[in-house]
């Protein structure tokens, strides 16, 4: 996902494990429901309650393994018993130890993650981690450019989380500059983490842009180097109103580039779809309508030979969902785009659509984690367990190791599964989520899990792991 996002608003210095507030880029106030208020204000209580006997103060309490666990307890106590927690988690550090090392050698692959370029002029995208500073306390100080680049990257990613194996993606924009990486620089981006590593654990898009002036040259010039994948815009730019908005199933304009992929070998297409930003009807009045996934269903058909993974699982809107909207989900069960999208497989026989849950995940499951759970429950349903994609948007907002844990802990309501048909996501290690976090990624990413755990990644990970003792979540 592009420049824009939620992000978490200002806490009053106090760095909470969750966020529980959530920022509109170019918006001026930070959205929070009185529900989030409600778990912000929860969690700072079970803080004090349960820090002193511990001999921490409130600020390491949050920061700890106890500190995450009382987060979602409060999070059980507003929304009902969605996340898997123990209250002894919270007030035992070594039950919360105990549940750690039980989930130790999940494997973990992130199909989006982000980073700019050391040239990247523009310090607006830094508000993003800026705000997300009192809830994720990895990130500490001002934020400058220097936390969005490749180093900044590569800690909180790699050593600072359980992600093993990440794919770096990008997005366009129509001032080259503003691309966060080119072509060329992702693919020297993989090699880097890749030698480092000593193993293959970055995977890289290369973008392509139909319409924009030489597009066809650029994929031809950046298959050369081997991405495995690309990624593309159909509303254009993310931005705002773009020239080059296109359809998946134009057959004039695109399908003479499917050609070109097919002939690659390179036949992953991650598509950006929905997560639109607020105002768009008259912020991205001619391109808001590309955001759709009414063109899928013919590039699919026409295009076995490809998997089209759709980026944030095409949900329309990029905010917390509406009270209009969660109401709709509850009555109906239908959630706007992602609905469509989760039809396509069953109403048009095609076994080669993905769903990704960059952003959406992150976004829903703090705000409105039984309309995540019912986002989940409905991709699961109509497109199989085996067709949806772990994604966070990290680097943006830090590391993702806490929406690692909430999609551990996350379950649906046992009402939500009796009235839509939706199954159990099951124990964090469980089938259903080991599938999300790693292997269904291994269809249009093929990985060797084998290297994973003994390659010279894995002892710097370890001794960052100990290095962080207690503080680490």
């Amino acid at each position: 996902m592009a420049e824009r996002k939620k992000r978490a608003a200002p806490q009053q210095s106090v760095q909470l494990p969750v966020p529980t507030r959530l920022f509109a880029e170019g918006e001026a106030a930070a959205e929070q429901s009185e529900a989030m208020r409600r778990v912000e204000a929860g969690l700072l209580q079970l803080a004090d309650r349960l820090a002193a006997p511990l001999g921490m103060d409130r600020r390491r309490f949050l920061q700890s393994s106890c500190g995450m666990a009382a987060a979602f307890l409060a999070l059980n106590a507003v929304f009902g018993p969605l996340f898997a927690v123990a209250p002894a988690e919270a007030a035992d550090p070594e039950a919360a130890a105990a549940r750690e090392a039980g989930l130790q050698g999940q494997l973990i692959f992130d199909v989006q993650t982000h980073f700019v370029h050391p040239a990247y002029p523009s310090t607006g995208i830094l508000g993003l981690r800026e705000l997300a500073r009192p809830w994720n306390p990895q990130l500490q100080g001002q934020q400058t450019l220097a936390d969005i680049r490749f180093d900044s990257y590569f800690r909180e990613v790699f050593l600072q989380s359980e992600t093993a194996l990440a794919l770096l993606s990008n997005a366009p924009h129509e001032d080259p500059q503003r691309w966060f990486l080119s072509n060329d620089e992702a693919a020297r981006a993989r090699q880097a983490v890749n030698d480092r590593a000593g193993s293959r654990r970055l995977f890289a898009h290369a973008v392509f842009t139909p319409g924009a002036p030489g597009w066809l040259e650029e994929l031809e010039r950046a298959a050369a180097w081997r991405p495995d994948g690309w990624k593309g815009y159909t509303v254009g730019s993310p931005f705002g109103d773009s020239k080059w908005p296109w359809r998946l199933d134009d057959e004039k304009l695109l399908y003479p580039a499917y050609e070109r992929m097919v002939k690659a070998g390179i036949t992953t297409v991650a598509i950006h779809k929905g997560l639109l930003p607020s105002g768009y009807r008259e912020r991205m009045a001619k391109t808001w309508r590309f955001g759709g996934v009414d063109d899928l269903p013919k590039a699919a058909r026409d295009w076995p030979q490809l998997n089209f993974v759709i980026y944030h699982s095409a949900l329309r809107d990029g905010g917390i969902p509406s009270q209009a909207e969660q109401e709709t989900f509850e009555r109906t069960g239908e959630i706007p785009w992602v609905s469509d999208l989760a039809r396509i497989p069953g109403e048009h026989g095609v076994k080669n659509v993905f769903a990704e849950l960059g952003s959406i995940f992150a976004i829903t499951a703090v705000s409105a984690p039984r309309y995540c759970a019912g986002i989940l429950g409905t991709l699961i349903k109509g497109m199989g367990e085996d067709r949806v994609v772990w994604g966070t948007d990290s680097v943006w907002y830090g590391g993702p190791q806490w929406q690692i844990e909430a999609l551990r802990r996350l379950e649906i309501p046992e009402d939500l599964q009796k009235k839509f048909g939706f199954r159990p996501l099951g124990p964090g290690n469980g089938p259903v989520k080991n599938r999300i976090f790693a292997a269904n990624a291994a269809a249009i990413h093929p990985y060797s899990a084998a290297a994973v755990g003994s390659d010279e990644l894995a002892r710097m990970k370890a001794a960052a792991r100990k290095e962080g003792g207690a503080e680490r979540h």
